[in-house]
This record gives C-alpha cells, structure tokens and sequence, in this order.
C-alpha cells in the first residue's frame, strides 16, 4: 500500500532524509520514530504529498506521492492541526466532505459513526469552545470523512490526557483491523510499542534500525535474567521486599508483577545475568553454599530501551522531527 525506495530530501545543501527504503502492507499499522531532526515529520509530509522528494520514490495506494489523485485514497493528521473554530464538528466534517465530493449522506452516516467511536457528543458546539482532546477527536474524524485506504498519524495522541489517549490508540488498531494501512508517528514510545505491527527508528535523516519489535530487539538489545537465591553467590546484591527502599518487581518469568517474599525474615539476594547457562551456574553456586534458587525473572528492553540505545539521544544537527 506505501511503497518508498531511496526517499532523498535536501534542502539547500541541508540533508534532512537521505535514502530511506521500507514498504507497508494493507492493513497494517507501521511506526517511524526517532529523535527531534531524525526526518520524521519530513517524511511524512513527502508521502502526504505536501513536500517534493529531492530524490527517490514514493508511491502511496498505487499512486505517486505527488499525483493530486493520491489524496482521494489519503487521511492526513498533522502533529498540529488547528481548525476552524467558529464551525462546530459537523458543519466542519460536512465542509471537508464537500472537498472531498463526499455524498451529503454518506458523509454524514461517516461522520456520525466515527464521532460516536470517539464518544465526541457535543457536535453542535463551536469548536473554539472545545478541549485540546475534543479537537484531536475531530480532526482524527476529517481525516477519515474520504473513506481513505490509508492514514498518516503525525502524534495523533500529542498533549492528550490517559483517557483520550487510550481512544485515539484503541481506534487505531480498530481502523488497522478493518484493513486500513496506518502510518504511525510519536514520541511516546510505548504508544508506538503498543500498537504497532513493525517499526523503522530514524537519526539524522536515515533508517537505523527496522522490523518488529522483536526482531529489533533481538538484533540490538540485550535479554536479562535476575536469579534470586536464599545465600549470597558471586556477583549478587542483597534485596528486600520494597519496605526497605528495595524494588524486586521485575518481570517474572513464571508470575509476571510479582515480588520477592521476604516476609519470613530470610535474605534474598539478586544476581543479574545474560545468559541461560549463568542461570545453571548461579543455581549450583547457592545449592553449594547451602541455599537454592528462589525466583528467576526475565527483563528484555522496551522499545524505548532500544531506541535510546541505537539512536544515542537527541540530534542536535537539525530543526525538525
């Protein structure tokens, strides 16, 4: 559906994308992160059509990214996106329909059914009387009003309370499963985690790291294992149960979110390990001091982990996201 093959934008000299390659499949939700100035936003825009590649292709829904055509199938959000505000949410779906040549009941059956998806129940109320999370509700609503193939999110949940956040995300994955293709930006990472089905991570304008996240985490991060042992063995700590300022709550590989009990009074102690075999050693290391294995949890690095790690922080060579 998003096909795009060494994407190239300069400006002036200034690369601000520089070969991207990647494809996007119907129904699938795809996120591009990266820190501010890694060529997010400007790859976004050039698929929307809104910038000229300096060079590459991009072809979305069968069309080229610049053909005029392309935006019938296309539902854009920017990161910003002000509205109209002395419309209310109808008469401004009902005005992008008519650019659309959307037939007035059509796009008023379209609009009524996502805005009841969103739970947005004033629709008469001017929209410069709405919240920040009204508004995104309604611009998520426009950019549906066409029917279009596929969307491009640009931080569709930017500056939005828990709640809204949850809807925009949970509709989402609704409009990915009712085979729609979405283009996924944010910096909340595990929003991105959460809901998307493959990733690229971007830095200073090129594709650093891509796949699931799995794959990637497989390629760049790094599985742990905290073995926790009644007796003290090579490289362990000791730990309590959090009443003492110690937190064991990682993930446990047999009982996810529980804890350590030490509420017989014994010590336990925490050796972190990278490997299955260090497990077996830890365990015949306490067994031979008397002791045993108490717990074994598992700790794999989130997206934000992996992120942090390959992309090395924030840019600092470039003015945009």
């Amino acid at each position: 559906m998003i096909a795009v093959e060494d994407l190239r934008k300069e400006y002036g000299g200034f690369v601000a994308v520089e070969g991207s390659s990647f494809e996007v499949g119907d129904g699938e939700i795809f996120g591009v992160v990266g820190p501010n100035g890694a060529g997010k936003t400007t790859t976004l825009k050039m698929l929307a059509g809104l910038i000229e590649p300096t060079g590459g292709t991009a072809t979305v829904a069968g069309y080229d990214a610049d053909d005029p055509a392309m935006r019938s199938s296309l539902g854009f959000l920017p990161e910003e996106s002000p509205l109209y505000e002395d419309m209310t949410p109808r008469s401004y779906l009902r005005f992008f329909a008519d650019l659309y040549d959307v037939p007035r009941e059509e796009a008023t059956r379209r609009s009524e059914e996502t805005l009841d998806r969103l739970e947005l129940d004033h629709r008469e109320r001017r929209l410069g009387d709405m919240s920040k999370g009204m508004k995104r509700k309604v611009a998520i609503a426009r950019s549906l009003v066409n029917d279009p193939d596929v969307l491009i999110y640009d931080e569709p949940a930017s500056g939005l309370d828990p709640l809204t956040t949850n809807y925009v995300l949970e509709f989402t994955r609704e409009l990915a499963a009712a085979g729609k293709t979405v283009l996924f930006s944010a910096h909340n990472l595990y929003h991105v985690e959460s809901v998307c089905d493959r990733v690229i991570i971007m830095n200073r304008g090129e594709i650093v790291a891509r796949g699931t996240v799995p794959e990637i985490r497989e390629r760049h991060g790094e599985t742990t294992y905290h073995v926790f042992t009644t007796v003290p063995v090579e490289g362990s700590d000791r730990v309590d149960d959090g009443i003492n300022g110690v937190d064991t709550s990682e993930e446990r590989i047999d009982a996810p979110n529980e804890r350590v009990d030490t509420s017989d009074g014994t010590a336990r102690y925490r050796t972190v390990v990278a490997e299955m075999a260090a497990v077996e050693r830890v365990r015949s290391e306490a067994e031979s001091n008397g002791g045993a294995v108490v717990d074994i949890r598992t700790e794999e690095p989130s997206l934000e982990d992996l992120f942090l790690d390959i992309a090395g922080g924030p840019s600092t060579a470039r003015g945009e996201s």
